[in-house]
């Protein structure tokens, strides 16, 4: 609707605890240990976390330098805490698109100190032009630090079927492939990816399948209903055990769906964003998706 782009334009220019009224439900804040309380309530209800610390597509390598020390900063302190929580980071937050190399040993260090406390880091995957770059860096750190890290694959994407085949080569029975299987939201072109919601449905479903009969281990990430129905089925047809997968879903997006799959048994993890780029990271979310100002009018005008 030209509405929900007109506010999504509008976003930046408005205060920020005016936004923050929105976003507070979807972050949780500034420091670490706003992102560990917001992990330990989510372990009272039995659900694990994931946290990620805000901020990508920097300018400078100064600026990823400085990323790289809030997550080792992270690691200590929320091992220190002794909340069930791993750590998911985006790439470009190193400087993967200035600096590959430099990039890869920012990463490395943090998936090594996450390791030296038998954790694991997240590899996200972000817009099509990180593609290749992501999953050749995923390759390089597995082969050092195979129980430590996974990747994030999107079913928009039209390749990522053959991408999930293609990296066989580093999957075994002893040491799973662990990959993150979201729809994707950045904006692709038609090209290479699926825009239709069946679509988009059809090819989640058919990747997941793909991971449950490879026996990888998928982090079944998604807030879609008729997805969660499917990955029951598949979970049913291949036997899969509690400790074979687990859902994910984003901090604050459908608490009723997330206690239903709680309820039924399944294992829960939660993305927990949070980080001084908060209002960056909101505006930009707003950009890639317009719809979802509809939300944020809610949020500024029904709950005060």
């Amino acid at each position: 609707m030209l509405i929900n782009k007109l506010i999504s334009n509008m976003l930046p220019y408005m205060p920020k605890n005016l936004v923050w009224v929105f976003s507070k439900e979807y972050i949780a804040g500034e420091s670490i240990a706003d992102a560990i309380e917001a992990a330990r309530q989510l372990n009272s209800e039995g659900i694990m976390a994931t946290i990620d610390v805000l901020g990508e597509f920097i300018k400078n390598l100064d600026e990823a330098e400085a990323n790289k020390q809030e997550y080792l900063r992270l690691i200590d302190k929320v091992e220190e805490a002794d909340v069930d929580s791993n750590y998911s980071l985006k790439p470009t937050s190193f400087g993967l698109l200035i600096d590959k190399e430099v990039a890869f040993n920012h990463i490395r260090e943090i998936v090594a100190k996450a390791a030296s406390y038998d954790n694991f880091v997240r590899i996200d995957m972000e817009d099509s032009p990180c593609t290749d770059l992501e999953i050749e860096l995923f390759r390089k750190i597995k082969e050092e630090f195979p129980k430590n890290v996974g990747l994030v694959l999107q079913a928009y994407l039209k390749r990522t079927n053959q991408d999930i085949r293609d990296m066989k080569d580093i999957h075994s029975d002893e040491v799973p492939l662990n990959f993150r299987l979201c729809k994707g939201i950045y904006v692709e072109p038609e090209a290479i990816a699926y825009k239709k919601y069946n679509d988009i449905n059809t090819h989640y479903l058919e990747d997941l399948e793909l991971m449950f009969q490879e026996k990888m281990y998928p982090a079944i990430a998604t807030h879609d209903k008729n997805l969660v129905e499917g990955a029951y089925k598949l979970i049913e047809k291949y036997g899969a055990t509690k400790d074979q997968y687990e859902f994910q879903m984003l901090y604050g997006v459908t608490p009723a769906l997330r206690k239903s799959i709680l309820d039924n048994g399944h294992r829960m993890r939660v993305y927990i964003p949070f980080g001084k780029d908060w209002f960056g990271y909101s505006t930009r979310r707003l950009k890639e998706n317009p719809n979802m100002a509809g939300a944020i009018i809610k949020a500024i005008f029904f709950k005060g």
